[in-house]
C-alpha cells in the first residue's frame, strides 16, 4: 500500500487480488448477496484508491482495509434504508437451489434459523460476528477497526454471541414475537 501511496498505483492490483476474497466473503456473510458483495468489493477498492494518502502504514493494511469496508457497508444501508431486509428473501432461492432439499431438509431448517437470527441482530453485532467468526479476526484487530479495546470487543462478541444463542433458541422454539 506504500507503494500505491507513492504513486504506483498499479500495485493496486496485487493488493485488490490478494484480498478481495476475504471482502468478498465479510459482505455476503453481512449481506448474503453475490452482486452487491462485488459491487461493495469494488467500492472498497476505489475508496482505497481515492484514499491512498490517508494510509499511514503504522499498522495492519488488513485493518485499515476493513475499517473502509466496514465504513461502505454501513454508507450502503443508510443510502437504502431498508435494502439489507430483501436480500434474505431474494437470495434464498440461490440457496435452496444448490441442495438436494430431501437430504438436507433438517439441516436447512436449522441453518435458515440461525442467519435468521444472524439477521435479527443489529448491524453493529452482525459485523462483530462476521469479522470474530468467519473472517477470523483477531479481537486486537476488530479493536483497531472499531476504535475500542481488545477487552471491549471480546465483551462485545461475547454478549452478541449469548444474543444469538437467545434468538436461535426462540426460533427453535417457534416463539413469533423473537424481534
Amino acid at each position: 500500500m506504500l507503494q500505491v501511496k507513492a504513486g504506483e498505483v498499479q500495485k493496486l492490483g496485487l493488493l485488490y487480488e490478494r484480498h478481495k476474497k476475504a471482502l468478498f466473503g465479510f459482505y455476503y456473510k453481512m449481506t448474503r448477496s453475490t452482486q452487491l458483495s462485488e459491487d461493495l468489493v469494488q467500492t472498497v477498492f476505489m475508496k482505497i484508491l481515492n484514499s491512498k494518502h490517508t494510509f499511514v502504514g503504522d499498522g495492519k493494511f488488513i485493518t485499515w482495509m476493513f475499517h473502509i469496508a466496514r465504513n461502505a457497508l454501513h454508507d450502503h444501508y443508510r443510502k437504502n434504508k431498508h435494502a439489507h431486509l430483501h436480500v434474505v428473501e431474494e437470495q434464498a432461492s440461490e440457496l435452496v437451489a444448490d441442495v438436494n432439499l430431501a437430504a438436507q431438509h433438517e439441516a436447512d431448517v436449522s441453518i435458515d434459523k440461525l442467519f435468521t437470527a444472524i439477521d435479527l441482530l443489529t448491524v453493529e453485532k452482525k459485523e462483530l460476528l462476521v469479522m470474530s467468526r468467519f473472517e477470523n479476526l483477531k479481537y486486537k484487530e476488530i479493536g483497531e477497526i472499531l476504535n475500542c479495546s481488545e477487552g471491549a470487543v471480546k465483551m462485545k462478541i461475547r454478549r452478541t454471541l449469548i444474543e444469538l444463542r437467545d434468538l436461535y433458541q426462540k426460533l427453535e422454539a417457534g416463539d413469533e414475537h423473537v424481534a
